[in-house]
């Protein structure tokens, strides 16, 4: 008997355990390698008899410990056919704590060294004698028997084939290498650029990896992939490949991991790291040390899971070898090459932030995962049996879904485990069926691998809550005692978990557990939150994240929960909800409602704008669930421009964004910057008909990205890619099946000459083309040259430009829309075909290329322009070109400026061509234009008379460019007078030509002689170039830049002394109008502005006038103020910091109008005040004053409000910005009454410090006083009553944040007593909310006043009264009040008190408040003595069905009730009953709301009976209440009897057809209808057009809303017209182009119409063009919200030409319409009310309106 039977005392059940495993010792052997993974099974002695084997391995499974031991004991049960009764007895004897005995104990943690094999020594020293009894061998020996000892030790760790850090199951794991691709920057010489590393028989790719720039210092290799990809499975086969003499350029390889590293607490020395975590040499550790770094450049050291490192920040000091260090700085110092120099550092990581400790030449290689030949070869390797290898195969190429999981590896050997188990049995297509998403396959692979078909719940429970754990507190690694045996059994039983040695330090070593990947333990912390009954919803909800992967940016250590919401998803899907209700043991109806709430906080994420990466993790949750619906919220919820930037991307991720685009209804525009692509990624978008646009700006490809084939796919642009041979040869095959492109760009991707040939080739099979962007690639100029040859070849072609680009514009034959520079330039010859223009600007081209191009221009077709400037053609060149211009088919430019050049001849009618630096000729039939530029020429004014001889006898001119010559004063006085004879010039350029003020003053009368001249600019002294001075005709299309908006004179940067401006004036005096100036200088003086502002009065055509940065004195303001009454003729005067001035006048034909004056942060003081306000009283009529940001303090705002009746402001006054305190803000409430035109004035005292005040022209019965932030202390409240008591004009008074609490409020009410008049005062605090309904009454009762309205509402923290003064006493509440108030109680006592002061309460309102049976049953009380109470509202508020009995009691007894408002409360059914009840008797109602109330159809029964008496309502509100259609019907019925209706809003009622027409017939008998609110309303075509011919010349109708009506069957249509509409909403109405044409024609009939609203239907350019032909004629539209159509770049262009011609609207809302946003800036640039913005922005009103 052996020592452990004797020692378990135990006899019969171990023998019995004995034999039962001498059956099977492949499984028990396993089962030691899994609980031993240090143990070398190889060394057990093979002579002996299997039960002594069977012996020898329980005895060390023994010595592991009690954990181990019970671990193993539930394998045995859980896997072996084992009785039940001996299972029983198995589990009751040592299944538990209590059946290991006490006596082994203490050798639970011990390791022998003698079950230990030497090789996989891990932590030791070294083994075998003490060195001093053995003689020393010679290093070099030493170092040999340690080289071979590493190998060793890595064959024994492989033997079993195995690639991975251990075997989890009994299942044929094929290997096959995954992609691998250099990064751009990093690439290696010797291979080819941007190649893809395949493995083969002589691992050519596995050598490549160590093949990089480096020869010399540290050789560093970062491999980067996500997870699953496959990097640990490859350190691993490197370990393998070199154990197998395949890597034989390396002596010694090192892999570590860091998940294990991390549990290393203390410090390690190199050599530490080396033999004391790795393998120790047997003697001689520093002679072997010495060897490796002698011979550094063949080691190898790998690094797994850098990521995962605990230590992002690394020490930079500089580290040796026997420095103690943590791990991650050594791995530091060997990257950097301070440890170990010379040798080869390999590092896995996933995408992120990289340690700042990596060398920045370090190559980096992408790792991707499975293309579809690699899935397929996995895949046969996988599945040996040939029918089962066709069967699976073949499910693999049907089922696009199959493909995308499987292109990840570690998702690959999922599938295909499930597979195995699926396929026997199955029809083609099954299998795949049943494996749809991620989720569902983890799912089929925990079933499949289930033990004897079963799965126990609370195994897969408990190990679920080990992953979340470990999950959250992140922890990859477990150790025997964090996972309870049996769960350890299920997961070795299944393969969950695998197991592997791990070293906490020198000499600590012990087995540690993992999940054999990271996402499987995602996806069991998943499977515990949503079935585990300890997680509720809030906490399961929680996890439902998506993390913003913005890793080259960012996160230095992605977390480990990335994947957790994915599953999450996927296992709310119904799919799952059977394996759910399994594992959590509970109903479908549980798990249905965790379920709900997961798809809840989907749906929240989907309607939010999210960041790239996060679109990708929504979009992989959205798929994982299989909900249609929820994919297409989301896809609707995408973008027009969906960008992607700075983060990888697999053939996953776009094959779950092509998933959710599938079911987007409108087109989208994919652009990826700077994202590593997965070579073959793109490819699932293939196909994806929504893709309009697609841009790709990434990183290296051998194929680029694939075009959709469909007709949708309009651009395709691939940016910064280094587009291979293998991609071009890819490519142009797949460019000539697209015709509907029309455009494409390789922008930046070198290309070399015979590649861009071969793309142009595919120019004839792309007739749509527009432009196709070669820029920024290796292109010669002889390349250049065969390009001109087929640009002017090919028909469509419309422009090629080079200018160190390449760039070919075709023409588009059926595309008008005026978008960029290139159409509008084409738009100059509508009649003619448009003509290609060929532009070579700056290619280096010489003279001997001129011939061979003038030769393809001469044999080409007509040209619009030739543009060869910048060039080095030189004299020779430009003469060759000349001469053949007559040859050439140019219609209308041939530019060669600054093509070498180097004299100017005096030029003659028949050179002209010739002359200058730089020159155009245009000539084009019928109207012929000359553009001449004689830049730094060298002329002089004797040259201008002969010049101008010669160009009278030519061409018409149109643009003259003398800029850059020596003209001086006397070429311009000669140009003065010469220019007449040169007819209707557009522009001509005099800029630095050595001008003076006297040059302006000579070209002035020049306004009044040359028809053709609008626009004189002049700017002195402007950046390095001198003076500048243009003419111009005007801003229009032109040829030469002419900035729009130009004054007609401008003269800047010029000293303007009185004299000067004496003369200038007198000039000006002589010019036509209308006439702008505008003037620069640095300084004027006060003598220089009086002199300007004293010829104003003599320059009746003067519009504008602008001094801008110029230095004005401190005087200045009030010789501006006094110019309102010096020239009549200001309508507004505007200075602003002493430094800008701009005056506008009035014509002579406008009538009189209002002025303005603008003096703001010019130093204003109080001793300005006085005279500033006498120069501004003799203005006759002052609209606004605006004396903001000055410096009047206290004291000159006293000053001015004494002032103030002086001045004639009908307008506002702003005195913001004024360091004006307390004491004003008091001052301004005594001073109010004394400013009779005041009506309302702001003050805010706060950190923005406003203070505004408005005017009337009539004297203000009434005024308002608003006072923010004041800060009002106790002593102030006094003061505040005192001055409200002598301010009995003062008729309203807000106060918010005034610091102004309970107790003060009491005082203050107390304190304020008028002697007649009513008086508002409004309050704004935070403690309102809070106070509570009772508090805030009780305040009212100290009011020395009637009562008369009150309003609370909690959420905005407002209480506002209504003060009636003096107060009467309403005879019918006296007598209430005695017979019904006992004053034995405080309740009483209040009762008592609000009846006295709200005797003549008319309007009570209580908005958002929590009304508390206490509460309600005072207002029950006060409401029975409230005679003359006209409005009751009670809206959003809480209140219990006791408390809402009371408030219904008091109402009944207010019989003269005009207005009740309920809405927006919880009303149960018998409250319901009560409220109707209490109806039946308001025959004076007025106003009814009732909305947001479940009203059921008994009690809508009730409310129509109660309706048909209220004969005077005119408002009746019951939205949102789902009446459906027999509520509808009720009410069509009673409708009739309310002659007096004019607004009803029924809208969300969920009315259908039927209800709709009845409800249409009724509303038709409504004659004094204004307001119709009918959203949601289920109307047919018969209901609408009852519901058109009853509204149809309606006077009175206001206002419409139809939304969320299906009005594709029609819309609206009228005859007469609605002459009072002012709004008409048909939001969401499926309104398409077919309905615009009669929707834009009764629109036309409503001429009052301000506000339509469009959005959300399906409009697109027929219907834009309809409304952009009625703008015009819709005089009072201000705006048109036209959001989430179908309208393109055309149709906003036709509403830019429909605003053009008169429009006065505001704004067009046209966010989330398919404009790209370049095209949308450009449309808005041209247009600034179209608005394409997420947010409206709605012109706000002037201040004070």
């Amino acid at each position: 008997m052996d020592p452990v039977s004797l020692q378990l005392g135990t006899n019969h059940l171990w023998s019995w355990l004995v034999r039962l495993l001498s059956k099977d010792p492949e499984w028990l052997n396993a089962k030691v390698k899994f609980f031993l993974p240090k143990m070398d099974l190889s060394s057990e002695d093979k002579a002996q008899d299997a039960s002594q084997g069977v012996i020898l391995q329980l005895g060390r499974l023994h010595t592991q410990g009690r954990a181990t031991w019970q671990a193993f004991i539930h394998c045995v049960c859980m896997e072996l056919d084992v009785p039940l009764d001996l299972e029983v007895l198995l589990l009751s004897t040592w299944g538990h704590g209590d059946g290991f005995p006490s006596q082994l104990e203490t050798g639970e943690e011990s390791q022998p060294a003698s079950q230990l094999h030497h090789g996989e020594v891990w932590g030791g020293s070294a083994g075998g004698r003490p060195a001093a009894l053995m003689p020393t061998p010679p290093p070099a020996e030493l170092a040999r028997k340690y080289l071979q000892l590493l190998k060793t030790s890595a064959q024994q760790r492989y033997a079993g084939g195995s690639p991975g850090p251990g075997q989890p199951l009994a299942f044929h794991q094929a290997y096959i290498p995954p992609i691998l691709q250099w990064s751009r920057t990093t690439a290696p010489i010797h291979t080819q650029e941007g190649a893809t590393l395949a493995e083969d028989g002589t691992d050519v790719s596995i050598r490549d990896l160590f093949n990089t720039r480096a020869d010399k210092g540290p050789r560093v290799t970062v491999l980067l992939g996500k997870a699953g990809m496959g990097k640990t499975t490859l350190a691993h086969r490197l370990c393998q490949r070199w154990a197998d003499g395949q890597l034989d350029r390396f002596q010694a390889l090192f892999l570590f991991e860091f998940r294990q590293l991390n549990l290393v607490t203390c410090l390690l020395t190199l050599p530490q790291l080396l033999f004391d975590l790795y393998v120790s040499p047997e003697a001689g550790s520093d002679s072997v040390f010495r060897y490796l770094e002698d011979n550094a450049d063949g080691v190898l050291l790998i690094f797994d899971g850098l990521d995962q490192a605990l230590h992002p920040h690394c020490s930079r000091e500089k580290e040796g070898p026997e420095d103690p260090s943590p791990a991650l700085a050594l791995f530091s110092g060997l990257c950097r090459g301070t440890l170990l120099p010379g040798c080869w550092v390999l590092a896995t990581s996933r995408p992120g932030k990289l340690p700042d400790c990596l060398p920045v030449e370090a190559a980096t290689v992408h790792m991707w995962g499975f293309d579809r030949p690699r899935m397929e070869e996995y895949v046969g390797r996988v599945f040996s049996d040939p029918l089962r290898q066709e069967a699976a195969l073949a499910e693999l190429r049907e089922s696009r879904h199959l493909r995308s999981m499987c292109a990840v590896p570690a998702l690959c050997w999922v599938t295909c485990l499930c597979l195995h188990r699926l396929l026997p049995g199955s029809s083609p297509g099954q299998a795949a069926a049943l494996l749809p998403t991620v989720t569902q396959n983890y799912v089929q692979m925990v079933a499949t691998l289930g033990p004897r078909g079963c799965l126990p719940p609370e195994s897969l429970l408990d190990l679920s809550e080990v992953a979340l754990r470990g999950l959250e507190t992140g922890k990859v690694l477990f150790s025997v005692g964090d996972i309870h045996p049996s769960t350890m059994a299920f997961g070795a039983a299944l393969g969950l978990l695998t197991s592997f040695c791990i070293c906490t330090g020198p000499g600590h070593q012990d087995t540690g557990y993992a999940f054999t990947h990271l996402s499987l333990q995602e996806f069991f912390a998943a499977l515990y939150l949503m079935a585990s009954p300890k997680v509720d919803k809030t906490a399961l909800v929680g996890h439902v994240t998506l993390n913003s992967h913005w890793v080259l940016r960012t996160k230095a250590r992605p977390g480990l929960l990335d994947h957790l919401p994915t599953f999450l998803a996927g296992l709310a899907s119904c799919a799952c909800r059977p394996f759910l209700s399994l594992v959590a043991q509970r109903d479908e109806t549980w798990v249905s409602a965790k379920q709900a709430a997961v798809m809840q906080a989907l749906r929240k994420l989907a309607a939010r704008r999210l960041t790239g990466p996060k679109v990708v993790a929504l979009c992989h949750c959205v798929g994982e669930t299989q909900e249609p619906e929820l994919a297409s919220l989301v896809a609707q919820s995408l973008p027009y421009h969906l960008s992607f930037h700075n983060f990888p991307l697999t053939y996953t991720d776009l094959a779950a964004l092509t998933n959710i685009l599938g079911h987007r209804n409108a087109p989208i525009h994919l652009d990826f910057e700077g994202c590593p692509l997965e070579p073959h990624c793109p490819e699932a978008l293939a196909g994806c008909k929504q893709v309009e646009n697609l841009r790709a700006d990434s990183g290296p490809t051998s194929v680029p990205t694939p075009i959709p084939s469909h007709h949708l796919c309009l651009r395709y642009r691939l940016s910064g890619s280094k587009i291979t041979a293998r991609g071009i040869g890819h490519l142009v095959p797949a460019l000539r099946l697209c015709p509907q492109l029309e455009e494409v760009s390789f922008q930046d991707n070198q290309l070399k000459d015979w590649a861009v040939l071969n793309i142009v080739e595919v120019l004839p099979c792309l007739p749509q083309l527009q432009k196709l962007d070669l820029s920024r690639n290796n292109v010669s100029v002889s390349t250049l040259l065969c390009l001109t040859k087929v640009a002017v070849a090919c028909p469509t072609v419309r422009a090629l430009q080079v200018r160190s680009v390449c760039l070919l514009t075709p023409v588009a034959h059926t595309q008008q829309w005026p978008l960029g520079p290139e159409e509008v330039c084409c738009s100059f010859l509508p009649l003619a075909p448009l003509l290609p223009p060929s532009r070579l600007q700056q290619c280096h081209l010489r003279v001997h290329d001129v011939q061979e191009l003038i030769a393809q221009l001469q044999e080409g077709p007509h040209l619009d322009v030739v543009d060869l400037s910048g060039n080095q053609l030189d004299n020779e060149g430009c003469r060759l070109m000349a001469e053949a211009t007559s040859q050439l088919r140019i219609a209308r430019k041939l530019d060669l400026c600054l093509s070498g050049y180097q004299t100017c001849p005096c030029p003659s009618s028949a050179s002209l061509s010739a002359c200058g630096g730089g020159h155009c000729l245009l000539c084009s039939e019928g109207l012929c234009f000359f553009l001449l530029r004689l830049t730094h020429c060298g002329l002089h004014a004797k040259h201008l008379e002969p010049l101008c001889r010669a160009l009278r006898g030519s061409c018409r001119l149109g643009h003259l460019d003398f800029s850059g010559n020596a003209l001086g004063d006397e070429g311009v006085a000669q140009l003065a007078r010469l220019l007449p004879g040169l007819g209707a010039l557009q522009s001509l350029d005099l800029s630095e030509n050595g001008l003076s003020l006297d040059a302006v003053l000579m070209l002035a009368p020049c306004f009044a002689t040359l028809q053709w001249l609008l626009h004189l600019d002049i700017r002195r002294g402007a950046g390095r170039r001198g003076e500048h001075l243009r003419l111009h005709k005007g801003p229009g299309p032109s040829l030469t830049p002419c900035p729009a908006h130009l004054p007609p004179f401008s003269l800047s940067q010029c000293q303007l002394e009185p004299l000067s401006l004496t003369r200038l004036c007198e000039t000006l005096e002589k010019c036509p109008g209308p006439l702008e100036v505008k003037l620069s200088c640095e300084v004027l003086s006060d003598k220089s502005l009086e002199t300007l502002l004293h010829h104003l009065p003599r320059l009746p055509q003067l519009r504008l006038l602008q001094l801008s940065q110029t230095k004005l004195s401190p005087k200045s303001p009030l010789l501006l103020a006094d110019l309102f009454s010096l020239c009549p003729r200001v309508q507004k005067v505007d200075l602003r910091s002493l430094y800008h001035v701009t005056l506008h006048f009035k014509s002579s034909e406008e009538r009189e109008g209002e002025c303005c004056g603008r003096f703001t942060d010019c130093g204003l003081s109080q001793e300005h005040v006085e005279p500033l306000c006498w120069l501004l009283s003799k203005c006759e009529e002052l609209n606004q004053l605006d004396l903001s940001a000055n410096m009047l303090g206290d004291d000159g705002l006293q000053c001015l409000l004494e002032c103030l009746p002086q001045l004639p402001i009908s307008g506002s006054l702003d005195l913001s910005h004024n360091s004006i305190s307390l004491e004003s803000a008091l001052g301004l409430v005594k001073t109010l009454p004394s400013c009779p035109r005041v009506r309302e004035a702001s003050v805010n005292l706060g950190s923005e410090q406003s203070f505004w005040m408005h005017f009337s022209r009539q004297e203000e019965a009434g005024k308002t006083l608003r006072l923010s932030q004041c800060s009002f202390g106790p002593e102030h409240v006094p003061r505040l009553a005192a001055g409200l008591n002598q301010s009995l004009k003062l008729t309203a008074l807000t106060l918010t944040q005034c610091c102004l609490g309970l107790e003060q409020l009491t005082l203050l009410l107390s304190l304020l007593r008028w002697p007649v008049g009513l008086f508002s005062l409004r309050v704004e605090e935070p403690w309102v909310g809070k106070a509570g309904v009772l508090a805030l009454l009780e305040v009212c009762t100290q009011a020395s006043g009637n009562v008369t309205e009150i309003s609370i509402s909690e959420t905005q923290q407002q209480l506002c009264l209504q003060l009636e003064f003096p107060r009467q006493e309403n005879p019918e509440a006296v007598a209430l009040r005695l017979a019904h108030c006992d004053l034995g109680t405080h309740h009483n006592l209040l009762v008592w008190r609000l009846m006295e002061t709200c005797a003549r309460l008319r309007q009570l309102s209580l908005s958002q408040v929590n009304l508390c049976d206490t509460s309600s049953l005072l207002l029950q009380s006060l409401l029975q003595s409230l005679s003359e109470l006209k409005t009751f509202r009670l809206t959003s508020s809480c209140v219990s069905s006791k408390g809402l009995a009371h408030v219904m009691s008091g109402l009944s007894h207010c019989y003269h009730l005009e207005e009740l408002d309920l809405s927006n409360n919880r009303f149960g059914e018998e409250d319901t009953r009560v409220l109707m009840g209490v109806l039946e008797g308001m025959c004076r109602l007025k106003r009814l709301n009732l909305s947001h109330l479940p009203l059921g159809s008994a009690a809508l029964a009730e409310l129509t009976q109660g309706l048909s008496h209220m004969t005077l309502l005119q408002s009746l509100r019951l939205s949102h209440n789902q009446i459906r259609d027999i509520g509808a019907q009720h009410l069509a019925a009673v409708l009739s009897e309310l002659p007096e209706l004019r607004k009803i809003d029924l809208s969300g009622n969920g009315i259908g057809p039927a209800g709709g027409v009845q409800l249409a017939e009724s509303l038709a008998l409504c004659k004094h209808l204004e307001e119709l609110i009918l959203p949601s309303s289920g109307l047919s075509l018969e209901g609408l057009l009852i519901l058109s011919q009853a509204l149809d010349g309606c006077p009175y109708v206001e206002e419409i809303s139809l939304a969320e009506n299906s009005l594709a069957i029609g819309v609206p249509h009228f005859r007469q017209g609605l002459p009072l509409l002012r709004q008409i909403d048909l939001v969401s109405c499926e309104i398409d182009n077919h309905a615009a044409k009669p929707l834009a024609a009764s629109l036309v009939l409503c001429p009052a119409l301000e506000e339509i609203l469009l959005s959300w239907n399906l409009l697109g350019d027929e219907a834009a063009a309809e409304l952009a032909q009625v703008l015009p004629q819709m005089g009072r539209l201000k705006r048109m919200d036209l959001e989430k159509n179908r309208i393109t770049a055309c149709g906003a262009w036709l509403l830019v030409e429909g605003l053009a011609q008169g429009s006065g609207i505001q704004v067009i809302r046209l966010w989330n319409n398919p404009i790209s946003p370049d095209v949308a800036q450009h449309l808005q640039s041209q247009e600034p009310r179209l608005d394409f913005a997420f947010f409206d922005k709605q012109p706000q009103p002037p201040r004070g309106s």
